[in-house]
């Protein structure tokens, strides 16, 4: 089945065959199957599903009522926008992103990634990332008001991987993208991106509610654990993975045809409510965590980020005890295939 010109899949309720989810029943029990609504060659004018698209207008703005609407009746659609098939539902994205019949794919973290590392030395890394975090946190504890995301998120991520690999500061940002960044993450260098969008988020998603910062102020790292993963879900950098499928694989609402791209909008997938309990709720206790955007196994980028984000939490607070966000600011996400906030106003002294 030639992608370029889709045609409709068979439903699938029987949730047979690796990476299969169950079709949702609504209030009566009654099945309520996704669609794959067929349309035109992707290089017709204006060949469009009947589905939204996650690049519609207004996406980037508010991407959480398409998908929310992707999820509920078109679990499995082709986007001639995106030239793929589209899958948006938890346990399809999950299955995935893991199942070998997806192929041309990687995160930090999946099997595959360990064999790509050298060996790592946590205690390094937990002590430059430490001091990075400070020296950044006290360049801006004296302003009357500053932006995290350009003068803290940019440069806690490069720093660190510069003063792990002994990189002079004033060669930071020549360097630390490329040869610095490969010397310590191999094939994951270039999350160094990805990393401070995660920061920017995970910031924003804790300066936003003055509960969670009483909560995280002097919190174990344990907890700031759980907060990461939590930021994780509800706002991952990632949006929308591209895969390739080596076979025809039953989802949510039909078969994916072989030899398809796929579209996992990982953004989605998080704040499925089939998954998650109140999913657009930032919530660090909840018992129901989980998150796509890095896999399990070890890396230094995952390891990094979750340092990074630990000890950023505890230099801005330590160096500036009543950091609040600015008055009237709210944190506002932007961005189709990688999101977060581009500004994170703050006041250092309250």
């Amino acid at each position: 089945m030639n992608p370029a010109a889709p045609s409709a899949a068979a439903p699938s309720g029987t949730g047979q065959g690796r990476g299969a989810s169950p079709v949702r029943t609504g209030r009566g029990g009654a099945p309520l199957p996704g669609r794959v609504r067929t349309a035109p060659s992707p290089a017709a004018a204006g060949g469009r599903t009947v589905a939204p698209s996650p690049l519609d207008p207004g996406a980037s703005q508010d991407p959480h009522g398409i998908h929310r609407r992707l999820r509920e009746e078109f679990p499995l659609t082709y986007d001639p926008l995106l030239r793929a098939w589209v899958l948006s539902r938890y346990a399809d994205v999950a299955a995935a992103l893991t199942d070998n019949r997806f192929t041309h794919g990687h995160r930090p973290g999946d099997p595959p990634c360990a064999r790509a590392h050298v060996d790592v030395d946590t205690a390094v890394l937990r002590s430059v990332t430490e001091r990075t975090a400070y020296v950044l946190a006290r360049r801006i504890a004296e302003r009357p008001q500053a932006d995290l995301v350009a003068d803290f998120c940019h440069w806690l991520p490069a720093g660190t991987v510069a003063a792990a690999v002994g990189v002079p500061y004033r060669d930071v940002m020549r360097l630390v993208r490329g040869r610095a960044a490969g010397a310590l993450a191999g094939e994951c260098g270039t999350q160094i991106a990805v990393r401070e969008k995660a920061l920017a988020s995970f910031l924003g998603n804790v300066l936003s509610d003055p509960d969670q910062v009483a909560a995280l102020r002097d919190a174990p790292a344990a907890l700031v654990a759980r907060a990461w993963t939590e930021s994780l879900r509800r706002d991952p950098p990632v949006q929308i993975a591209v895969r390739r499928t080596a076979a025809e694989v039953p989802v949510s609402g039909g078969i994916v045809p072989a030899g398809a791209s796929v579209a996992l909008l990982v953004g989605s997938a998080g704040r499925d409510p089939e998954r998650f309990r109140e999913p657009d709720r930032f919530d660090p206790f909840r018992d129901d965590p989980g998150q796509l955007t890095y896999g399990s196994g070890f890396c230094p980028a995952v390891l990094l980020a979750g340092i990074e984000a630990e000890y950023a939490l505890r230099a801005l607070f330590a160096e500036m005890p009543r950091l609040r966000l600015a008055d009237g600011f709210r944190p506002t996400p932007a961005g189709l295939i990688t999101r977060a906030p581009r500004t994170l106003i703050v006041r250092p002294g309250g």
